[in-house]
């Protein structure tokens, strides 16, 4: 694993061990295998798209009818990842799925062959694929939510603040964004400012390119209401969610933003775990809609 981080470090020190440690918690584990209970339906590798990274998974109850959704976004530097890692749905999956709420896991194309926007895309196109289908599946196709982590959140912060890049594709509005742990908002500013080489190496150099796949670039009012957690650990994190969020209220766009004490990594894989952490999440999702205020009752 350290020999991966120090490629994505381009093989450079880094100071105080902040960016290895950050580095090694995008390493996502591709776990498999995962458990669940018979209550919840699984239906593995619908594609989206023709090539094979293009698929994702639905997590659905039995017995659903017009179930809001949680369509989520893995992380992994924008290079690697799964969407069936155990961080990436077993907390999630199993709490919300018992309450009534429809899990879709997203996988789509990465770098060296795909570029950040283009897999924006790629979220949007699963998007669209799985509103068109949600129906079978007992979720309602107008009440899903956006949720990302890491690289995943700065695709589903792209794509929130820049909606029409998703509705060009096919997809629908959905009612808001939950954006788990990116630095990455203001691409411009990260790219000029000292950085770790992965960073780089999805982004490049061109100027213009970081303004395209800069969310910060393109919001404006329009954009549906979103929750950034951000570690406190990290010396980066929050204050990148803080100036997002007050750009956006500037808008009129809602956005909250919740710092906590856990890893990069803790993040994800926590989020669904009973506790405060998981109690904050859920008392901005109960906002966006009556249905997601009936299922997820306050603990």
């Amino acid at each position: 694993m350290l020999a991966l981080v120090r490629r994505w470090l381009g093989g450079v020190p880094v100071r105080a061990g902040v960016g290895l440690a950050f580095a090694a918690g995008l390493v996502v584990p591709e776990t498999h295998g995962v458990a669940f209970t018979p209550d919840v339906k699984v239906v593995r590798d619908v594609a989206y798209g023709a090539n094979p990274k293009q698929r994702f998974d639905v997590y659905a109850p039995r017995g659903a009818r017009n179930a809001p959704v949680v369509l989520m976004v893995h992380g992994g530097a924008w290079r690697i990842g799964d969407k069936r890692s155990r961080g990436v749905v077993g907390n999630k999956v199993e709490r919300w799925s018992r309450a009534g709420i429809v899990v879709i896991s997203v996988n789509y194309r990465m770098l060296p062959g795909t570029d950040p926007v283009e897999q924006a895309r790629d979220v949007a196109r699963a998007l669209a694929a799985a509103q068109a289908r949600l129906t079978e599946w007992g979720g309602d196709p107008g009440k899903v939510v956006l949720m990302g982590h890491s690289a995943g959140a700065h695709l589903v912060a792209l794509l929130d603040a820049h909606p029409s890049l998703a509705t060009s594709l096919g997809a629908r509005a959905w009612l808001g964004a939950v954006i788990l742990d990116s630095a990455a908002l203001d691409i411009v500013q990260t790219m000029t400012r000292p950085h770790l080489p992965l960073y780089t190496k999805a982004f490049g150099a061109d100027r213009d390119y970081w303004r395209e796949a800069s969310p910060a670039h393109h919001l404006a009012a329009g954009a549906k209401p979103m929750l950034l957690v951000c570690s406190s650990l990290r010396r980066d994190s929050c204050p990148a969610a803080t100036r997002f969020a007050a750009k956006a209220t500037s808008v009129g766009v809602r956005a909250e933003v919740v710092p906590v004490p856990k890893s990069h990594g803790a993040i994800d894989a926590e989020l669904g775990a009973p506790g405060e952490y998981t109690e904050a999440v859920e008392s901005f999702l109960r906002t966006l809609d009556p249905s997601l205020a009936r299922v997820i009752v306050a603990r």
